[in-house]
């Protein structure tokens, strides 16, 4: 049997509260996700007053932050359709967008966000990777990305991630990232 979008998105939404408790933990992982961001850069600020190097604050702000806007500034120029609208059906995660669907900005942040956690948290960073992959699942399950959208924002957020950390923490293996 051959992998339809459709068919599986139909599949979703037979059963009402699978597709609640998709909506609920897409929304669940990315207010989550803000939160262990907005920590990191409170805990930024903090190390910057405590040591008056502010190296951190400015590390976890300027990477994810360019790197966002410059794959926001890739979709919209791609403008490539998504699932729901190269299948026509209604997605079960709550979407309407058209086009901008590669690569996931969501599934970009949410790995952008884990390695720079890793900065300061294994553990945090690890919490995040699994977030990551089930966001991922749970945004092609509900019809609004394709596989390659998801796996290429991952890729994208570990690539910058690895290039980036790697030349401002002196290695380039995103699990051996120097925590301090």
């Amino acid at each position: 049997m051959a992998f339809s979008y459709k068919d599986i998105n139909n599949k979703v939404k037979r059963n009402n509260g699978l597709v609640s408790a998709l909506n609920v933990v897409d929304k669940a992982i990315t207010y989550i996700t803000v939160l262990f961001y907005v920590l990191l850069l409170v805990y930024g600020i903090y190390q910057g007053v405590e040591t008056k190097d502010f190296t951190l604050l400015y590390r976890s702000i300027l990477i994810p932050g360019i790197s966002f806007a410059l794959v926001s500034y890739y979709r919209k120029r791609t403008n490539s359709p998504r699932p729901y609208q190269v299948y026509d059906f209604t997605p079960a995660l709550n979407k309407d967008t058209l086009g901008k669907s590669f690569p996931s900005r969501h599934v970009f942040s949410i790995f952008m966000v884990a390695i720079a956690v890793g900065q300061v948290t294994t553990l945090g960073m690890i919490i995040i990777f699994i977030m990551g992959i089930m966001l991922a699942t749970i945004r092609v399950l509900g019809g609004v990305h394709f596989i390659k959208d998801v796996v290429a924002g991952m890729l994208i957020a570990l690539i910058i991630g690895a290039i980036t950390y790697g030349l401002f923490c002196g290695t380039l293996g995103l699990l051996v990232i120097p925590f301090n």
